[in-house]
């Protein structure tokens, strides 16, 4: 058994090259070998949001706080709020943050292949990002 205490494990701010806006990250937690699973909290402030990704054996976001955005390409931005359930398949490209006026906090869990859990891709454009907002 491992525990991981709350703190223990220094915040970072999320990249610019695969952010838009203000973005925290805690890490929470990447188990050991054979397992292939990460997870991580991670909150955005209003107008943030990731760049478009894919992730090798999907994704599993839980909105933990406030109200959000998140698209799969080709379908329409959806609005997601706390205790929201989102699932991106394998493969998938996306992209998710918060609304323009509200912040939001998920946890993301997702499994490594190869030692891969995303690949990154360009940026939401501020034009595409306002469509829906």
């Amino acid at each position: 058994m491992e525990i991981k205490r709350s703190g223990s494990q220094p915040s970072g701010r999320g990249p610019a090259e695969w952010f838009t806006g203000v973005v925290q990250v805690d890490p929470l937690f990447t188990a050991p070998e054979p397992a292939r699973v990460a997870g991580a909290s991670v909150t955005f402030e209003p107008g943030a949001r990731t760049a478009w990704h894919t992730h090798p054996l999907g994704q599993t976001l839980i909105v933990t706080a406030g109200c959000g955005l998140a698209q799969r390409e080709g379908g329409p931005i959806e609005e997601i709020r706390l205790g929201d359930v989102v699932w991106f398949a394998p493969g998938e490209k996306h992209w998710h943050g918060a609304t323009a006026t509200t912040m939001m906090t998920h946890i993301a869990i997702q499994e490594r292949l190869d030692g891969k859990a995303v690949e990154w891709l360009e940026h939401v454009t501020d034009e595409h990002y306002r469509r829906e907002n």
